[in-house]
Parts: C-alpha cells; sequence; structure tokens
C-alpha cells in the first residue's frame, strides 16, 4: 500500500511517504522549511536529500555551511547532523530514509566492503549536475502512484549505484580507543526505552563518568542523555510507521508523558508524531 501523509495543502507541513511493498525506503518532502527546524540528531538509516529551493544552514558531523538548491545531502548512519532555515528565508527539500542493511546488501555486490557493514560515505554533500538530476528521477519514480513496483526496484538499484559510484567511500573506521565509547552507545541504544543512571552505562562500557561525559560528546556530537532521546525517538518512528497509537507509543519508548513525547519528537524530527504516522 503506498501512502502519502499529511495531504494538508500548507506549505509548512511534512509529507511523508511510505510503501509497504518497499520497506526499505521512506522519502520526505516540504514546499517551505522556514517554520521546520531540528535539534541536532541522527538517524540508524542512510539518509540523503535534495535542498530544491532556497538556502539552509547544514550541520553535517565537525562540518558547518550554508548550502543551496541543487545540493544533495548526504547522513551515514550515525551520524550527527541538521538542516536548518537561514534568517528566515523560505527553502525546500526532499530526503529519503534508506535501510543500511538493504544498501549494505547491495554495496556487497558491488565489491565494497565484502564480509563488512554498510561503508559510509566520506561526502557531505555534491553540487553534481548529474547526481541532482538522478535524484530528482528516481524521486519521481518512486513517489509515483502509477508506477509499477519492478519499475521502483529498478530506479533504487540504479540510483544508489550511481551514488556509490560518484562518491568516495570513508575510510574504514577501526574500534581501537573508542571501543569503550562504542559500548556506551550499545548500552544506550539497547535500553533506551527504560529510564536510565550514568552508573549504569559507566559500568555497562567499563568506563568512568568523567571520561563519558568528555569524550561522549566527541564521539558522538551529542551527550549521552541527547543520545538516549534521540535512540526514543528513532524507536517511536519504527511504532508509528507500525501503526500504534501515539500514546501507546510515548510510554513504550520511556517517555514520562505524551506531552513530552510531541515535544521531543518534533525537536529531532521537526514534525509531530501524527504527521509522521499519517
Amino acid at each position: 500500500m503506498r501512502i502519502w501523509t499529511n495531504f494538508s495543502e500548507s506549505p509548512h507541513i511534512p509529507r511523508f511517504w511510505r510503501d509497504a511493498e518497499l520497506p526499505f525506503i521512506e522519502a520526505r518532502s516540504i514546499r517551505d522549511g522556514r517554520q521546520v527546524c531540528y535539534a541536532k540528531h541522527s538517524h540508524e538509516s542512510f539518509s540523503i536529500g535534495l535542498i530544491t529551493g532556497g538556502r539552509t544552514d547544514y550541520l553535517n558531523r565537525a562540518a558547518r555551511e550554508r548550502v543551496g538548491a541543487n545540493t544533495v545531502v548526504l547522513m551515514n548512519p550515525g551520524d550527527v547532523h541538521a538542516c536548518n532555515p537561514v534568517d528566515g528565508e523560505p527553502w525546500s527539500y526532499r530526503m529519503l530514509y534508506v535501510d543500511r542493511s538493504w544498501l549494505a546488501e547491495l554495496q556487497h555486490g558491488w565489491g565494497f566492503s565484502a564480509n563488512r557493514d554498510f561503508r559510509a560515505f566520506a561526502a557531505t554533500m555534491s553540487t553534481a549536475p548529474v547526481l541532482c538530476a538522478g535524484f530528482e528521477r528516481f524521486y519521481g519514480i518512486l513517489t509515483d502512484g502509477d508506477a509499477e513496483i519492478l519499475r521502483k526496484q529498478c530506479a533504487a538499484i540504479a540510483f544508489f549505484e550511481q551514488v556509490q559510484q560518484m562518491l568516495d567511500p570513508a575510510p574504514l573506521r577501526e574500534q581501537g580507543a573508542n571501543g569503550r565509547l562504542e559500548r556506551a552507545a550499545e548500552f544506550i541504544s539497547d535500553n533506551c526505552a527504560r529510564p536510565l543512571k550514568l552508573e549504569e552505562i559507566c559500568g555497562a562500557a567499563d568506563i568512568s563518568p568523567s571520561y563519558l561525559i568528555r569524550a561522549f560528546k566527541k564521539r558522538y556530537g551529542m551527550t549521552p542523555h541527547a543520545y538516549l532521546l534521540n535512540r526514543r525517538v528513532q524507536l517511536a518512528r519504527a511504532l508509528l510507521r507500525r501503526g500504534d497509537a501515539i500514546a501507546d507509543v510515548a510510554l513504550e519508548t520511556g517517555f514520562g508523558d505524551q506531552a513530552h513525547f510531541q515535544r521531543v519528537f518534533k525537536q529531532f524530527l521537526a514534525a509531530t508524531p501524527g504527521q509522521y504516522r499519517g
């Protein structure tokens, strides 16, 4: 079943597209992003989008710059990022959120990262006209209610092969000294639906509180608490896509009440749970 959420005519309301026959990809669009503001956040999925008009203040990892129309932006899974309005200027964009396991399987078939997980990209953006045109072409096919599923599947593989060929992969990251920080992040992720205490995280990672607070933000771009909230929001997205009631999702993801859930969800996703769920 193909779904466009939020059939509102308001250009400020984000719209989401999903198709049960293509569970590895989700689309988002907004025609006027002046009221769409994100806190720094990350996704489990690979994200790629196109700025279709105006400019945005684009943060990805340690880099921050203003980018304009006809720019493709990329966010690897786990990369902290945000795109926000520039001085009240109108801007518009389209985004794709892609399952990392699906994309990793394609990468293996193309000879990248055999026997490894998803291989991240070094680039955070591209202004190559051919890539912008490729994004627009694929986005149009993907969200076309009359296009056959086979055409969409073929278009998806062709587009992401183009992305892989045009953009360099990031160097492989060894766990090394960051191993304890990664264990801390994994513990937070695995237990995000319940209240957590600092000593629990430190105990699971065999790390001191002072080092965790000092090094975690440097490694992940967020404090441990912000990372916890972000993980709860990502879990909530999956439950909302499944059709769960918003009140139930608030409880299942560890929020004390629905109002708090609504506030944090919008802060991290620049959309309300109701807009996202459709």
